[in-house]
């Protein structure tokens, strides 16, 4: 959802992984100088409840910036504690997921416009 409705206007990099692989591809990106903008594990969906995860990051490269670093490595620790336990749902319900992610991803846009 969020790859359909952000990608006219934003890069989106889209993987079809789980949720840590998407954490580590935005860790190798926050390595090469970019900067989180969204908290990894924002929501109140925990990383085994959903298999949607989006990610943004400044597409701007500078410094590293090690306050992403530590972020991004303790949210790919915490994801990876869960991973044991992820659930299976049927098409409902990950539509209600994909709309979680897009909605904190939209309101996240949102903020860094302002």
């Amino acid at each position: 959802m969020v790859q359909r409705k952000f990608s006219p206007d934003y890069q989106i990099n889209y993987l079809k992984k789980g949720a840590t692989d998407v954490l580590k591809s935005a860790r190798d990106y926050i390595h090469t100088g970019h900067t989180l903008l969204t908290h990894p594990l924002a929501g109140s969906i925990k990383p085994n409840e959903t298999p949607y995860k989006s990610v943004m990051l400044e597409a701007e490269k500078k410094q590293l910036n090690f306050e992403s670093v530590k972020i991004i490595e303790e949210s790919i620790h915490t994801c990876e504690k869960f991973v044991s336990t992820a659930r299976d749902d049927h098409q409902e319900v990950l539509i209600d997921f994909q709309y979680v992610d897009c909605s904190l991803i939209e309101n996240a846009i949102a903020q860094a416009l302002m």
